[in-house]
């Protein structure tokens, strides 16, 4: 569910001239919040959520090393960059590629750590930041909050926006940027 201030800020983002394909495997909150604040039109030109294997294989063209990874999120940002630019109207509107790609809360023991890795492409290279989890501070539900917080403050950044509304990380946690 969204927050007054966090409405506001997808508000926002709608209102700005930016145009974004996003790509998500994992963090998939943050579309449902995009598309429930009217305007969600004028912002996502494709939304993806290529989640199974060969469905990222595909949407990829190969096989990554590891699906969960800096690489990958970056990869995936740079593919829905070059979508984006296929997809806008004009060339004058600026247009970005934003991914998630996310090990969280599962059915099963994870041996590995949470964490998320959400890339932004506008260009031929792709910042990432990624953030490692603290394990079984969360339900399913709260880390996907998390990482749709990262992917909208990423998206808001494109936008030229403050991301401050989109903060809910524990104590270590922080965000590294690459």
């Amino acid at each position: 569910m969204t927050t007054p201030s966090l409405t506001e800020f997808i508000a926002e983002i709608h209102r700005s001239p930016t145009r974004v394909v996003l790509v998500v495997a994992g963090g998939s909150q943050a579309l449902a919040d995009l598309f429930v604040v009217p305007g969600a039109s004028r912002t996502v030109l494709e939304a993806l959520v290529p989640y199974s294997e060969p469905s990222m294989d595909e949407f990829l063209g190969r096989r990554p090393s590891q699906t969960v990874s800096e690489d990958t999120a970056a990869a995936l940002a740079r593919k829905a960059y070059e979508r984006a630019l296929r997809l806008r109207t004009s060339p004058e509107v600026p247009v970005w590629g934003i991914a998630c790609t996310a090990a969280l809360v599962t059915d099963r023991p994870r041996k590995g750590e949470h964490r998320a890795h959400v890339a932004v492409c506008g260009g031929g290279s792709a910042e990432v930041r990624s953030v490692t989890l603290r394990k079984n501070a969360r339900d399913r539900e709260g880390e996907e909050r998390v990482v749709a917080d990262l992917v909208l403050s990423a998206l808001g950044r494109a936008c030229g926006l403050d991301p401050a509304a989109c903060d809910s990380l524990l104590p270590p946690e922080g965000v590294r940027a690459r």
